[in-house]
C-alpha cells in the first residue's frame, strides 16, 4: 500500500523526521502537491500580481574603485533606501565558480536520501552542518516546498574537514571570494549616513557567515545577504503597495539584499525587503545564500550618530543572540522579526 501524504503526520515523518525530503516526495512519483505543503489563497503570489523588476538595472560595483565613484554608490544607497534588493556585476566572483556552484549544489541534493540525512539536526556530525526541509516545519500550518543544507563558517579548516564533500571547496571559494564585495558594500551605505566603521566594529558586525544551499515569505536577520539563484528564477520582492516584484536572473551577477541589522544600524533608513520563492513546475531550483550578520555576542541598536541625526531611535538595543533565537523560534512571517527590537 502505498503512503498516505494527505495525513500530515505521515507526510512529516517521511519528509521531516527520515530525512527523504522534497526530493524523495517528488522522486516516490507523487502527481500533485499534498494538501501540508499547499499554502493559503493569503500567502500565494497571483501571477497578475506577480511582476518583473525590470526597472532595477545591474550595478558595475568594479566601477566603486574608479572615476564613476560617487555615481555607483548613490545606486547603492538608492537601492537599499527602496527596494532593499539589488544586483551586482563584475563583483570579483568568477562565473566559472559561480557556474560550479550550482552544480555541486545539484550533486549534493541528488545522493540517496540516506546520505542526506546524516546532517539532519538531531543526528549530524557537526554543529557546523544542518540539513533539512522548510524553516520551522513543526510550527508552520504550510510546510515550505524546500530542502537545504546550511553550512556555518568558522574557518577554513573546519570547512573543509566538516562541510559536505560535495560542496566543500567550491562553497568555500564563494564565501571567500565574496567577502571584500560584502564589505565594500557595507562601508558604502554605513559612509551615507555619516559613519566611519572601524575594522573591528565591521569584522563583529559580520561576524557569523552561514551559507545555505537550497525559502515562505520573510526578511534576513544579518547585514547584507549574497544570493546566487539558478536560471529558473522565482526570487520575489515585496513593494510598499503589497505587489511582488520578481527579481529575475541574471547570468553572472549576485543579487544582493539588505538583512534586518542594517536596518536597525540605519535607524530604517534601509530597508530589509520581504521576499519569498515563488515555487515553478519549471525544475528542481537551486540558490546559494551567504548571510552575514553580526557574532551573537554583539549589541544591535541604532548607530549614535543616526539616532543624533533623526531625532529618535526608532530600535532599541539588543543582544543579537536574542534576536537570533527570536528569529528562529517562529515561522517566516514577513518582517515581523524586526518587531524584536522596536523601541516602545
Amino acid at each position: 500500500m502505498s503512503a498516505n501524504y494527505e495525513d500530515r503526520d505521515t507526510l512529516f515523518n517521511f519528509v521531516v523526521k527520515e530525512g527523504n525530503g522534497v526530493k524523495g516526495l517528488i522522486d516516490s512519483g507523487i502527481s500533485c502537491v499534498p494538501q501540508p505543503f499547499v499554502q493559503p489563497l493569503s500567502e500565494r503570489i497571483a501571477t497578475p500580481n506577480g511582476q518583473t523588476c525590470e526597472a532595477v538595472q545591474p550595478i558595475d560595483i568594479s566601477q566603486l574603485d574608479g572615476p564613476c565613484h560617487t555615481e555607483v554608490a548613490k545606486q547603492i544607497v538608492e537601492a537599499a533606501e527602496t527596494l532593499g534588493f539589488f544586483q551586482v556585476v563584475n563583483h570579483g566572483v568568477s562565473v566559472e565558480l559561480l557556474e560550479l556552484l550550482k552544480m555541486s549544489a545539484h550533486e549534493f541534493f541528488e545522493q540517496p536520501p540516506e546520505n542526506k540525512a546524516v546532517y539532519l539536526k538531531e543526528v549530524s556530525p557537526s554543529k557546523l552542518v544542518k540539513y533539512g526541509t522548510s524553516f520551522v516545519p513543526e510550527k508552520e500550518k504550510a510546510i515550505e516546498w524546500k530542502d537545504y543544507v546550511s553550512m556555518l563558517y568558522t574557518n577554513d579548516d573546519e570547512a573543509l574537514q566538516h562541510w559536505p564533500l560535495q560542496c566543500r571547496e567550491v562553497a568555500l571559494d564563494f564565501l571567500k571570494s565574496s567577502m571584500a564585495m560584502v564589505k565594500r558594500i557595507v562601508e558604502v551605505l554605513v559612509e551615507d549616513v555619516g559613519v566611519i566603521l572601524e575594522e573591528e566594529r565591521m569584522n563583529s558586525l559580520m561576524g557569523t557567515k552561514m551559507l545555505t544551499i537550497g525559502v515562505g515569505r520573510h526578511s534576513d536577520m544579518g547585514m547584507l545577504t549574497v544570493l546566487l539563484q539558478d536560471g529558473i528564477g522565482g526570487l520575489y520582492v515585496k513593494v510598499d503597495n503589497g505587489d511582488w516584484l520578481e527579481i529575475p536572473p541574471l547570468n553572472g551577477a549576485l543579487v544582493i539584499n539588505v538583512g534586518d541589522t542594517l536596518q536597525i544600524l540605519s535607524n530604517g533608513k534601509y530597508k530589509s525587503a520581504e521576499h519569498r520563492v515563488r515555487t515553478t513546475n519549471i525544475g528542481s531550483r537551486v540558490s546559494v545564500p551567504i548571510f552575514t550578520a553580526p557574532n551573537p555576542s554583539e549589541k544591535i541598536g541604532p548607530l549614535p550618530e543616526v539616532v543624533e541625526r533623526d531625532g529618535v531611535a526608532r530600535y532599541k538595543e539588543v543582544l543579537f543572540q536574542d534576536y537570533m533565537n527570536n528569529f528562529f523560534s517562529q515561522p517566516h512571517d514577513g518582517k515581523k522579526s524586526l518587531d524584536f527590537a522596536r523601541a516602545d
